[in-house]
């Protein structure tokens, strides 16, 4: 019975979520499966992949062929070294406290990589987030000049029509109080 390491989709349309499992090849992509080996969530960023390592390992001496995507899965994480490593310690090329000391470096080594992307993700976020409220600010600050500039003529006129009413308001006193002197000299 061929055995294969592969994707098996679940989650809802346009939200895929994948588990990895050792299926017969003969089986559907769903289907039927010999054993769970993890988890992969392409939906975010980066992909979170929980995988039993010593599992994958398992079945990978054991004969089972990884698929391309499943291959790449495993790299990421580990599998393939650690069994490239165990390789090596059956032909006596490596101990294995050799062996387990260059996957646990390697480990280390990918989990730093893993967060310095997760920091600079962060930061590039909080940079878009800054930006985008000094966009915002100017933005509102244009809008309240135009305001204050379109209330100033407003103001202005108002002052302008109420300036002649006022001289007129003001001839109007000085007129009647020129016509009261001229009936009191008279």
């Amino acid at each position: 019975m061929p055995v294969k390491i592969r994707l098996q989709r679940h989650g809802k349309k346009g939200k895929p979520f994948y588990w990895v499992v050792a299926a017969d090849a003969r089986a559907k992509r769903d289907g039927k499966f010999l054993e769970k080996l993890g988890t992969y969530n392409p939906n975010t960023n980066p992909a979170q992949i929980d995988l039993d390592v010593d599992g994958s390992v398992k079945w990978l001496q054991n004969g089972a062929q990884p698929t391309d995507t499943a291959k790449r899965i495993l790299s990421y994480k580990g599998v393939m070294l650690k069994h490239h490593l165990l390789g090596g310690v059956a032909k006596g090329a490596l101990t294995e406290e050799e062996a387990q000391k260059k996957f646990e470096a390697w480990v280390e080594e990918k989990a730093g990589k893993v967060d310095a992307k997760k920091s600079d993700l962060e930061k590039a976020k909080e940079e878009a987030k800054a930006k985008a409220l000094e966009a915002e600010k100017e933005i509102n600050e244009k809008r309240m000049a135009a305001a204050a500039e379109a209330e100033a003529p407003a103001e202005e006129e108002v002052a302008e029509e109420a300036a002649p009413e006022a001289e007129a308001q003001a001839e109007e006193p000085a007129a009647e109080t020129q016509e009261e002197e001229k009936k009191a000299d008279a």
